[in-house]
């Protein structure tokens, strides 16, 4: 379970009061609180400090339990790190199921603060009257993706085939093919369960999964497959996305830019050590956790969000232009039970919380 750690002001009032006992008739009062003072303040302002204190215990829900991908290894290694105490935040990190109409719910309803969500679900959520606010996002590259061996050459090439997903073609999928020139149409979709091996095995011929979980066990059981990604055919998407509680957000919002702060200062920090981040995922995941495996999924993930990243954008910045293409792809694709207008939806999403935490480029660490 993800610890909650006391508070730096805590810390630092300990501190001194040990210090005032052992110097008693040494130090003044008023020095004991100018030391005091002095200590809550290295890492934030004691002013700041009491703002984040004063949103008490904060909830992160994962999307998926305790996997290593970006928007969640990076939040369980800023609290292992003590980011999040440095800053004066109480943050609780909760696993999710994978469910992300409940992971909505419960951040609509304040249950939970802070949740990862893709863009396209957030506002698919909006849709039906659930309403979060984006804060950030790590990339416009998305994670679904297909597969195929490696004797398919184009798209096209699969019409008349046998595709295999988990329930649903992704959108994202079924755009990739429509803009390729394939006809979706003319493949046979077959509902598979979790096993890519079917793939090598000739069960079907292309198969749909995320792009840092099934290429990465088929390499490890050393089978070369194709790789097909809707962002390379235009089509938008997003990766480690976060979202927040309107009103908390509104009411708190130092809390929310400090949030992602630690996060991002972990984010950088795992880049250089995966392993020891994965370890703190590991630890909380318990018997059974794929190590190597989740090792593999920070690593890819980290390395699209680094790759994909446009030059002078701050990471995990908001790209309107995307919820735009995103907005417009959910449209077309009736993929809304309403049409929603462009300005409704960006309204859904506040760029201001990472433009806050960065200057000339650079994370800004600590908090100012």
């Amino acid at each position: 379970m993800s610890r909650r750690t006391l508070t730096r002001s805590g810390i630092a009032l300990a501190g001194a009061t040990a210090a005032i006992v052992a110097l008693a008739g040494c130090a003044t009062e008023e020095t004991a609180a100018d030391d005091t003072t002095e200590a809550a303040s290295t890492a934030i302002s004691a002013e700041r400090c009491a703002e984040n204190e004063a949103a008490g215990g904060i909830t992160f829900l994962t999307g998926y339990q305790y996997q290593a991908s970006a928007s969640i290894l990076d939040v369980v290694a800023a609290e292992e790190l003590g980011y999040f105490e440095d800053l004066c935040l109480d943050v609780e990190i909760q696993p999710g199921t994978g469910d992300t109409g409940t992971n909505t719910q419960l951040v609509a309803s304040d249950q939970v603060q802070f949740t990862s969500v893709s863009q396209q679900n957030l506002l698919q959520a909006y849709d039906t009257g659930i309403e979060l606010v984006g804060i950030s996002s790590y990339s416009n590259v998305g994670l679904e993706i297909l597969m195929t061996m490696p004797d398919i050459e184009e798209l096209s090439d699969l019409d008349g085939t046998i595709l295999g997903h988990k329930g649903g073609l992704p959108p994202a999928v079924q755009a990739m093919l429509d803009e390729s020139g394939a006809d979706v149409d003319s493949m046979q979709q077959v509902v598979v369960g979790y096993d890519p091996s079917i793939l090598p095995r000739g069960q079907v011929d292309s198969l749909t999964g995320f792009i840092s979980n099934e290429p990465n066990l088929l390499a490890a059981a050393g089978e070369d497959v194709t790789v097909w990604r809707p962002y390379d055919y235009g089509v938008p998407s997003s990766l480690g996305a976060f979202a927040a509680n309107p009103e908390f957000a509104a009411e708190h919002p130092t809390v929310v830019e400090d949030f992602l702060r630690a996060v991002f200062h972990a984010f950088e920090y795992c880049e250089d050590n995966a392993e020891e981040c994965v370890g703190y995922t590991a630890e909380l995941s318990g018997e059974g956790y794929d190590v190597d495996h989740n090792v593999n999924i920070w690593n890819t993930e980290s390395a699209i969000v680094r790759d994909a990243q446009p030059e002078g954008t701050n990471l995990g910045a908001i790209d309107t232009d995307n919820v735009v293409a995103i907005v417009d792809m959910l449209n077309d694709y009736s993929l809304l039970a309403n049409d929603l207008p462009e300005d409704v939806a960006l309204g859904l999403f506040d760029t201001s919380f990472v433009d806050a935490i960065f200057a000339d480029g650079e994370l800004v660490w600590p908090a100012p």
